[in-house]
């Protein structure tokens, strides 16, 4: 079956830690170098994230002009390797503060950063973002953060669910990066949860994550606004596809701590993949997180269900990336899914999909009873 995840006993994660000693224990992503624009150096946060970047041995780059420039090599995997290996620190544009809406998962999208230091093989931003997949991290978080309050009271995707309309309008946060992986370096996730939980309104942030460095979120005063939810998989895909983040162990003790600070928490299963022994895998792991969540209460649990899907574009960009990937891309393994707009990508034939929902939700019901399935895709 794999190497399956087993978190640790429970006395171990109750171990007491402060918020600095979870973070030495987590994994970091650690760039090599830092950007940074005039106009992000002219703002406070923009100069403190400088200086956390510089504090992990960070080459400090300070750039003549507002265009991040510099970045390309020899070779497209060279260009990705220096990429991967940075960390910028911009303004966000006009364009990216007006939000979009993120169907099935929230009203609102919103972005502290773009960008992922984490070498997924089957990464769903290649192809999405232009130019190299360099991590930028925006400095006007203060205006980023207030540009939120005008979207109160809107949406159309939870906030007009009958399902969901108890969360208040819902903001997701960074789709286009992995907050948390970035976290040590920027602080805005921490501010966005206290942004949230001073916030009397009925809203929720929300963000998914791969990583564990939950310890500077532990104290911060969400009043439950914020629900974190740890992105999980069979232990062959996350072993054989998701380097650079943290273990399923490690991501499963994140959850617990998360949650007995009184977070909502939650699951996002992706992509979820057929491999074999799959349903020997997602079983052990789903029994794993019940282990995890022994003793809590009211974690509030909710589970995201996503399948694997690319397009044409995507994958060239895969395997220019990832060239010795054994990630299935094969077209004639799926069938096409079109959009109004005439773009389409490959996902699993009806069958596989119709087989593998059926399953997902039985075992969910057997292992977690108390978790809400908010959609599967």
């Amino acid at each position: 079956m794999g190497t399956a995840c087993h978190p640790l006993p429970m006395e171990t994660v109750e171990a007491p830690s402060t918020p600095d000693k979870l973070l030495a224990e987590s994994r970091l992503w650690r760039p090599r170098r830092v950007y940074i624009t005039p106009d992000a150096f002219s703002m406070p946060h923009g100069r403190l994230m400088l200086e956390r970047a510089e504090s992990f041995g960070a080459e400090v780059i300070r750039l003549k002009s507002n265009r991040l420039m510099g970045l390309n090599a020899e070779t497209e995997q060279k260009t990705y390797a220096l990429a991967k290996t940075s960390f910028a620190i911009v303004i966000a544009p006009p364009g990216a503060r007006k939000l979009q809406p993120i169907p099935p998962s929230a009203d609102w999208q919103f972005h502290l950063a773009q960008g992922c230091p984490a070498p997924c093989q089957y990464c769903y931003l290649a192809g999405s973002l232009s130019g190299p997949p360099i991590t930028r991290a925006y400095a006007n978080l203060p205006d980023i953060l207030n540009g939120l309050r005008e979207y109160e009271g809107t949406g159309k995707v939870t906030s007009a669910s009958r399902d969901r309309a108890h969360e208040g309008t819902t903001f997701e946060a960074s789709c286009y990066t992995d907050p948390l992986g970035i976290e040590h370096l920027t602080g805005a996730l921490a501010e966005s949860v206290r942004f949230f939980g001073q916030w009397e309104a009925p809203v929720q942030l929300r963000f998914t994550t791969k990583f564990d460095a939950v310890g500077p979120l532990l104290g911060v005063d969400h009043q439950r606004r914020t629900r974190v939810r740890f992105s999980v998989n069979a232990a062959a895909v996350s072993r054989d596809f998701e380097g650079g983040t943290a273990n399923p162990a490690q991501r499963l003790r994140a959850l617990r701590r998360m949650a007995r600070a009184g977070y909502p928490v939650g699951l996002t299963v992706a992509p979820i993949m057929p491999v074999q022994g799959w349903r020997e895998q997602y079983g052990q792991l789903f029994h794993d997180v019940a282990v995890a969540l022994q003793g809590v209460t009211d974690p509030d649990l909710t589970v995201e269900l996503i399948t694997h899907r690319f397009t044409p574009g995507s994958k060239d960009v895969l395997l220019g990336w990832y060239p010795k990937t054994t990630l299935d891309l094969e077209e004639a393994n799926r069938t096409e899914k079109r959009n109004k707009f005439g773009g389409f990508k490959y996902v699993y034939p009806k069958d596989s999909m119709a087989e593998m929902r059926a399953w997902f939700q039985d075992s969910i019901a057997e292992h977690l009873p108390g978790a809400r399935i908010l959609y599967w895709t």
